[in-house]
């Protein structure tokens, strides 16, 4: 089942928001799209709880049922018939496009907070125990990024780390997500 962020979600991850803990809320940042099976094996299968306890207050909501749900309140007083149909057809579609959707993410979700919650979260699961010093490094050097280009400075920076600590593929795959949730180039959205 793929799970994705309620409004309640979004409303936690703006600024100036903080009831949820640093896991919770890092979840939170990952689950849109995101199949509940990855998400529950997060922090060496402490994701469950965090997880259950997620959807249970309403942060995190299974994608399929929202679908045919956003579809029969868009028309309250229209039995199904053929014609309501072809509407349900795209959202079948789209509930199987998500696994392709995290990889390239709506422009919506890239947001520089976004990324250094990221960052930061890696930084306090691989480097708070075995390096504060290191940790702490990383933490101003994240807070002190304001834009893209010294967000992906940092970022590469920690993903040397990492590579040293957990190899070439593990700093792969975190590079990925960093790259999916910054913001775009500014020179790519002018056509």
């Amino acid at each position: 089942m793929l799970l994705i962020k309620t409004d309640k979600a979004r409303q936690e991850l703006a600024p100036g928001m903080r009831t949820l803990s640093l896991r919770e809320r890092s979840l939170l940042l990952l689950a849109e799209g995101k199949p509940q099976a990855e998400l529950q094996a997060m922090y060496n299968g402490g994701g469950a709880q965090i997880v259950e306890h997620l959807l249970n207050q309403g942060y995190l909501a299974p994608m399929a049922p929202t679908a045919p749900a956003a579809a029969s309140t868009t028309h309250p007083n229209t039995p199904p018939s053929p014609a309501s149909a072809p509407k349900a057809a795209p959202a079948t579609t789209t509930a199987s496009q998500p696994t392709d959707k995290p990889t390239e993410p709506s422009d919506a979700l890239r947001s520089l907070a976004g990324a250094r919650m990221y960052l930061f979260d890696i930084c306090e699961r691989l480097f708070a125990r075995r390096d504060p010093a290191m940790a702490q490094h990383f933490h101003s050097a994240l807070r002190a990024a304001r834009d893209r280009d010294s967000m992906l400075d940092v970022g590469e920076a920690l993903l040397e780390e990492v590579a040293q600590l957990g190899g070439a593929e593990r700093a792969q795959t975190i590079r990925e997500r960093m790259t999916q949730l910054l913001p775009r180039e500014a020179s790519a959205t002018p056509a």
